[in-house]
């Protein structure tokens, strides 16, 4: 069962055709965290099923929206139920949930209404030299537009506070929403961080868009919008 030492806290899982792994992902967040959404973005495989049995709260869109369009909807989702703290969580299994929990721990513990997740902190993640060369040019060029000294922008794993979750209005669907949200949650001047985190790079998570080409696309996408 999970633990009540995050009532306050809410997950957010964003989900297209995740069927294999979302509910392993959504048990492992539940042991930690009580409440979690999955937002089922129009998936064909059955992935809203699954997340329902592990015990989340799922959300459906009927047609395909975009990534963008899914967080959106979970952050209000979570904020109507009273969340004071929001964690965006992948789907694929790429997250490691004691990252999500030392993320949400510092940022009740220093007053942070933002903590942003980054794997080049530190050396355990090791995305490949050109696949990390695409995502450092996508940081640089996000930092240029929002005015931000960020190491990554373009990772998943995030925590912000219901003050600042309020003041999120997504509406690009594709990737640009990453760069899109840091935008945002930079105009609400409150105070923020980056956490060092470790992405786990699967055969799976890879399969899915964790390839080279999808670092390609997000940058060319962030450039176009």
């Amino acid at each position: 069962m999970p633990t009540t030492a995050h009532e306050d806290t809410w997950v957010v899982i964003p989900t297209f055709n995740e069927a294999a792994v979302v509910a392993d992902v959504v048990t492992t967040v539940r042991a930690v965290f009580p409440h979690v959404v999955v937002v089922d973005d129009g998936s064909s495989d059955g992935s809203a099923r699954a997340a329902s049995a592990a015990g989340a709260k799922v959300v459906v869109h009927p047609i395909n929206l975009g990534q963008g369009a899914a967080l959106q909807t979970g952050l209000s989702y979570a904020l109507e139920r009273g969340a004071s703290y929001l964690v965006t969580f992948d789907a694929d299994g790429q997250h490691r949930i004691a990252d999500a929990v030392a993320m949400v721990e510092r940022a009740k513990r220093e007053e942070l209404a933002i903590v942003f997740g980054s794997r080049f902190l530190d050396g355990r993640t090791r995305p490949g030299r050109l696949k990390s060369l695409v995502l450092r040019t996508a940081v640089w060029v996000t930092n240029k537009s929002t005015g931000m000294s960020l190491t990554d922008a373009h990772n998943g794993l995030r925590v912000i506070r219901s003050d600042a979750a309020r003041q999120v209005h997504l509406e690009q669907d594709r990737m640009a929403h990453a760069s899109e949200i840091v935008l945002q949650l930079h105009r609400t001047r409150l105070p923020w961080a980056e956490h060092p985190v470790h992405i786990e790079y699967t055969d799976y998570s890879r399969g899915k868009g964790q390839s080279l080409w999808n670092s390609v696309n997000i940058l060319v996408d962030l450039l176009i919008h």
